[in-house]
């Protein structure tokens, strides 16, 4: 038995297991094992990523998902997938006017802008060949998407429960999937639906008509699959990589990638770091502070690791774990290195009540190493190095541990050599500069970014160039969580600190 995986650029194959389901993998010809994918496969699975985006299927294989479909098989699309298999998705979330990118034309509906990034628990609806016997059941997930409000008229298949959107608290019930009127063609929003609901993987393997010989094929066969897809960086890259045989500490050693600000470039850096040292064969997680799980997915392209429960740090109630229970859930994993994303500025929300509520009080808990970024795009390299020095000042004083920085966006390396005075004699093992990185599509961030695997592409090149991967390594450190600083705590030491000369 024979399940079929779109493999492409822009793809995330690994972003979640898909139950252990796919067997082989369909490229943009259409082929599998030199014949059409649709003599040939029993059920395809089309993953995430930014396959729409990225203009990835061609006409050859969008055929074939349509001569499966017509055919009766199992297609089974997730999040960008989904709208793969859709009528069109409007991805112009920063444009006054629609940008739309026709789909397949298999599900009536169509895609439009609306972030979410919670885990959800959602309610099906319907029948079909996921969902067969549980209507009214609950299941559960992750979203991870920039447009997700689903208009149409295909027949529902669930619901999900939803907190935020759009960075704003909105709770909500919004639809998160759909079925074509025959139940063989879905597609939802829900990833991990299928690893962390085990009654959905049993419905496709008996609408398949799968024997116990064919499961125990299917897992085989997955396991072959896995092995290939992880020893590849990223997808059509031409760069192979081995684990390290090197055993792991119990809690690997963190490290965090904060900023004076937003765009400041550490999504970009962390992604270049990230496939840098997997091509070194380094695994490393990533974590983001914060819900904004959508920084982690240049990385997870790069690096075939799955978007775990632990991947977000809850802080003021936003988020998807406390950092003590990451660091548990860590012991099992077997990582080399943990490198965690802030969030805009490491001292946003810092003096909010809630506890925590910044990236500073995240790795002052934990005493983990601070790398922090600025970017010279905005007020220029002086300003940035200027950031640089009052932030480092006020997180030592504050006892958080700064080991490092970076001089973003440089457009003049002289005028960099001499603003980087500020930053002589402050205590730093590191500080080093990085030039402007010129994009040839439009956005140099994931959310706006047309091609995720030029995006990691370039953010490698410009790591491996600037930087050197393993001093990033050398600076990291094992975490020991100690507990929160106080509200009245945090405000006197800053305002105590502000007002020193």
């Amino acid at each position: 038995m024979k399940i079929g995986f779109l493999y492409v650029k822009g793809a995330l194959p690994v972003f979640e297991n898909f139950g252990g389901l796919p067997t082989h993998l369909v490229k943009e010809n259409g082929m599998v094992q030199g014949k059409p994918a649709h003599q040939v496969l029993d059920g395809l699975i089309i993953p995430g990523g930014s396959i729409i985006e990225s203009d990835s299927v061609t006409m050859d294989m969008g055929r074939e998902i349509k001569k499966m479909a017509l055919e009766g098989s199992f297609v089974l699309g997730m999040c960008s997938g989904f709208q793969l298999l859709a009528e069109k998705t409007d991805i112009g979330r920063r444009s006054p006017c629609p940008i739309e990118k026709e789909g397949l034309g298999l599900l009536d509906v169509t895609f439009h802008p609306m972030i979410s990034n919670d885990r959800v628990e959602a309610v099906i609806v319907n029948e079909s060949s996921l969902t067969g016997g549980l209507v009214g059941q609950h299941i559960t997930g992750f979203h991870c998407h920039t447009y997700g409000e689903i208009r149409g008229e295909a027949p529902p298949l669930m619901y999900s429960w939803i907190k935020r959107t759009d960075y704003t608290d909105n709770p909500r019930k919004v639809l998160s999937g759909v079925k074509n009127d025959d139940g063989n063609v879905v597609g939802t929003m829900v990833h991990a639906a299928l690893d962390e609901n085990h009654a959905l993987r049993s419905n496709i393997l008996h609408y398949l008509d799968a024997s116990p010989e064919d499961i125990q094929q299917i897992t085989n066969d997955n396991q072959r699959l896995l092995r290939k897809i992880k020893g590849e960086i990223g997808i059509k890259t031409g760069l192979n990589a081995n684990y390290l045989d090197i055993e792991s500490p119990e809690i690997p050693p963190a490290l965090m990638i904060a900023s004076t600000g937003s765009d400041s470039g550490k999504t970009f850096l962390n992604t270049g770091l990230v496939g840098a040292l997997r091509k070194r064969g380094y695994r490393v997680a990533v974590l983001k502070v914060g819900p904004d799980v959508r920084d982690l997915v240049p990385s997870l392209y790069l690096n075939k690791e799955n978007m775990e429960p632990f991947s977000s740090i809850r802080i003021g109630g936003l988020g998807w774990k406390d950092l003590p229970q990451i660091l548990e859930d860590l012991k099992t994993k077997n990582y080399h290195l943990v490198l965690i994303e802030g969030v805009m500025s490491i001292f946003t929300g810092l003096l909010n009540e809630k506890i925590p509520f910044s990236a500073a009080e995240i790795a002052k808990s934990a005493d983990i190493p601070v790398v922090l970024v600025s970017g010279c795009n905005k007020g220029g390299i002086e300003t940035a190095a200027l950031d640089l020095a009052a932030h480092v000042m006020m997180m030592q004083k504050l006892g958080i541990n700064t080991r490092g920085v970076i001089l973003n966006k440089v457009y003049d390396e002289k005028i960099a050599q001499a603003a980087s005075i500020y930053l002589d004699g402050i205590g730093l093992d590191m500080l080093r500069s990085v030039p402007k990185v010129i994009m040839e599509l439009r956005g140099g961030t994931p959310e706006v970014e047309i091609k995720l695997e030029d995006f990691c592409s370039k953010a490698m090149e410009t790591v491996e160039k600037y930087l050197n991967p393993e001093e990033f390594l050398e600076l990291a450190e094992i975490p020991d969580f100690k507990g929160y600083m106080s509200y009245p705590d945090i405000l006197s030491k800053f305002q105590k600190n502000w007002s020193d000369k």
